[in-house]
Parts: structure tokens; C-alpha cells; sequence
């Protein structure tokens, strides 16, 4: 086989292959051969029509895609290994010059990796703003902790308090008309850290149980409904009963009941442990992200616009999963944000993980650190813990999708990288970073 190559615009290279005729027709006649089995001509059993009625039967256009299809896989892999090419998207052929008894011609596209212009990545010496633990971190703490095996009391000698829950029948109105989904009864709301509407709760707290009465709020500017968006509503309260917390008493049984502890020492001594744990793991964090972000920066890579165009289609299907998920819809994300904000956003993003991505293939390559099988079973086990699954179910369930499982490995390998670089490289964590 002859392959001529041909540089087109940015990274893509049109090939030429020339299949010799000896190849072309035997695969002409396998594709004859396989034809005949599953079509019904009047004389014949399937599998015995001569090529000259198959031809006449189904075209011979059909049998030369069919031989093309099933020749050109091996053909073109060939081509591309023995040019040494690095291929990124699947070949596409452009156009062919099939003729029985000659040379079979495919002209084929491909994609191949951008080349990658690393700047320094080993034996940097880089300095991150520690992230101190906040002076209240602890009293919070042991005030959630309260708050969490709080219990409480029905009150009926006052109004409702700012920290009180009340038990509401609420029903929404927009215009006159009721708000769909904007009603519920016995509703227990958390005066003190309602998701409501802004204003909802705070009108409510003064109220009395078995009051009736009416809240007057506005829905939010960014209200994800566009309905609904920056509307005045009314909401008809039935206020059914107050309730108050009472907070257990931080004792050494209070300590006895919610861990391993023997004392309210014990307990202080545990967060205190666990905000050090905290303040490390984000201090490690940040130091990767340091480490990875003055890379990526010192690096540079011409992307070609068909990168980008295919990397923004593809992060725009996932924001759409996303949004569906949410019982959001794109439509009204468009509207909201402005389809010009919304395209600059997409481009950006393609652009940082393309770049991103290319990056650590490349740092991969030039260190020649190669995925095993020991992590690849690491990433599935991250993903079984993350999921609450089994992780047998996790690679049942991702070995019908080939594209998460290439999602997988990529992660994988940039976590490979990620482990290199803070290897081969020095952070000192500072009170203050200057900036320049």
C-alpha cells in the first residue's frame, strides 16, 4: 500500500491511500459474497447469485461501500502507524476511485494532536497563602454539633422567634393566580435558615399560632422559573404551631452520646483534630492547584478551531444533563445569562480543558508515565465510594459506555501527572502571598 500525506489547514492531514488492485478485489468479492447471503433473487439460493447478478440486483455502488467498510479499518490504521501519526478524532474518508481490476484510491482525513510547547514543570519552587483555621472554626463546631441532637418543644405563650420552626399550610399566588408547586401544608420551616423566597420567613416570625395572615414578597431577578422572575407574590398563611429548640447541655454525656468520647475534653480535642486535618488537606489541595495552574500557564499550544468547536459542543450537552437534572431548561439559561455571555463562557471553558488535557499527555509522554492497571481500579473505587455503590456495579455499569470509560482513564492519567509534578516540585505555604 502507497499513502501520500498531505498537510491541510492547522493540525489536519489529508492521506492518500492506494489499496493494490489484488487487495481491492478480494475485498470486492468478500463484499459479493456477504451481499448474497441476505437478499432474495428469483432463481437462485441465497449465497449462489453470480457477482454479475448482484451487481445488477443491488448496485455496485453497495458492494463498493460494503468492501470499502469493511477493507479501509485496517488499511487506514496501517497508514497512520506507519507515519507515525498522532491521531485524535476518528479518520473520516472524503472520497474514493473504486474500479474492479485496479488500484483502489482512499482519500482520508485526520486530526492529529496539537504539538505542545512545555515550559518549566520540575524543580519549581512556588509559594500558597495558608488557609488558617477561622478563630470561631471550633465554638461553630461544637454549636452545630447542639443544634444537630437539639430537640424540640411546642410553645404557646408567644409569638414565633427568629430561631423557632413553624408548622405553615402556605399557598402562592402570582397575578391572582396560583403559582404551580407553591402550596404545601404542615410545613415545618426553619425561621432562622429558610431556602424560601427572601422575606418569606421574616414575615412570619411575630405571628401567633392559629393565625391566618398574608406575606407579600418578590421573586428573586435570577429566579430560575421565567415565569415567575422578579414577580410580586402573595402567599396565604395558616400558621399552625411554634416550635422552639433545646439544646442539650455540652456535658461529658452529651460527649458519650455522640462519639467515642469519655469527655467534653475528648470531644474539643477530636475538632481540633479534625480543623487541623481540614486546614492541611486544603493547604495540599492549593498546592497542587498551584503547581498544575503554573504549568498550564508556562505551557503553550496552538488549539485548532475544530478543537474547540467539537469541545463546546461537548461541554454544552453536559450542561444541558446538568440543567435537566436541576428540572432546569437551557432555553431559559440562554435568556437569562445572554447567548453571546453564554458562547464567550463555553469557548473559554473548551479552551482551558483542551489545553489542560493536552498538557498532561504531553507531561506524560515526555516522562514516559504510563497508566496501569492498579489505577484504573483506583479510580473505580473513588467512584463506587462517591456513589455509595459496589465497585463491580460501577465498571458493570460504565463498560457500555467506551466514552466514560475514556473519561475515566483521563482522569486517571491526569492524576498520575498531578502526583508527578508535586513530586518534582517545592511549595512553601506562607502567611501572605505578595502579590506582583
Amino acid at each position: 500500500m502507497k499513502v501520500n500525506l498531505k498537510n491541510g489547514n492547522e493540525n489536519v492531514i489529508d492521506m492518500e491511500l492506494t489499496i493494490p488492485a489484488k487487495e481491492a478485489v478480494a475485498a470486492y468479492e468478500r463484499a459479493v459474497s456477504n451481499i448474497s447471503q441476505h437478499v432474495n433473487i428469483d432463481g437462485f439460493r441465497k449465497g449462489k447469485a453470480p457477482r454479475a447478478i448482484i451487481e445488477k440486483h443491488v448496485g455496485t455502488e453497495r458492494i463498493k461501500i460494503e468492501a470499502i467498510e469493511n477493507l479501509a479499518p485496517r488499511s487506514i490504521a496501517q497508514a497512520i502507524d506507519e507515519n507515525k501519526l498522532d491521531v485524535i478524532t476518528q479518520p473520516s474518508i472524503t472520497s474514493f476511485d473504486f474500479e474492479y481490476g485496479k488500484d483502489l484510491k482512499l482519500n482520508v482525513r485526520v486530526e492529529t494532536r496539537p504539538d505542545v510547547t512545555l515550559g518549566e514543570y520540575k524543580g519549581l519552587k512556588l509559594k500558597v497563602e495558608d488557609s488558617p483555621i477561622p478563630a470561631d472554626a471550633k465554638q461553630k463546631s461544637i454549636d452545630n454539633l447542639l443544634k444537630q441532637h437539639a430537640s424540640t418543644e411546642t410553645v404557646t405563650d408567644r409569638a414565633a422567634g427568629n430561631n423557632d420552626i413553624a408548622v405553615i399550610d402556605f399557598e402562592g399566588l402570582v397575578d391572582g393566580e396560583k403559582i404551580a408547586g407553591g402550596e404545601g401544608k404542615n410545613y415545618s420551616l426553619d425561621l432562622g435558615n429558610s431556602n424560601f423566597i427572601p422575606g418569606f420567613a421574616e414575615q412570619i416570625v411575630g405571628k401567633n399560632a392559629g393565625d391566618e395572615f398574608e406575606i407579600n414578597v418578590n421573586f428573586p431577578e435570577e429566579y430560575h422559573d421565567e415565569k415567575l422572575k422578579g414577580k410580586p407574590a402573595v402567599f396565604k398563611i395558616k400558621l399552625h404551631e411554634i416550635k422552639e429548640r433545646k439544646l442539650p447541655e455540652l456535658n461529658d454525656s452529651f460527649a458519650q452520646k455522640v462519639g467515642p468520647f469519655k469527655t467534653v475534653d475528648d470531644l474539643k480535642a477530636d475538632i481540633d483534630k479534625y480543623l487541623a486535618e481540614q486546614r492541611e488537606r486544603t493547604n495540599k489541595q492549593n498546592s497542587e492547584n498551584e503547581i498544575f495552574k503554573t504549568v498550564i500557564e508556562s505551557s503553550s499550544v496552538e488549539i485548532p478551531q475544530s478543537m474547540i468547536d467539537r469541545e463546546v459542543e461537548s461541554l454544552k450537552a453536559e450542561y444541558k444533563q446538568r440543567l435537566s437534572y436541576q428540572g432546569l431548561d437551557w432555553d431559559a439559561l440562554v435568556k437569562a445569562q445572554g447567548e453571546d455571555h453564554l458562547a464567550e463562557t463555553l469557548k473559554t471553558d473548551a479552551v482551558s480543558r483542551i489545553k489542560n488535557s493536552l498538557v498532561i499527555d504531553k507531561i506524560a509522554k515526555t516522562e514516559d508515565l504510563k497508566l496501569e492497571q492498579k489505577d484504573i481500579q483506583q479510580k473505580f473505587a473513588q467512584l463506587a465510594a462517591m456513589y455509595g455503590m459496589q465497585q463491580q456495579d460501577i465498571i458493570k455499569q460504565l463498560g457500555h459506555s467506551p466514552e466514560m470509560l475514556g473519561s475515566i482513564s483521563q482522569q486517571a492519567l491526569s492524576d498520575k501527572v498531578r502526583d508527578f509534578l508535586v513530586e518534582h516540585n517545592t511549595v512553601e505555604i506562607v502567611d501572605k502571598v505578595e502579590t506582583k
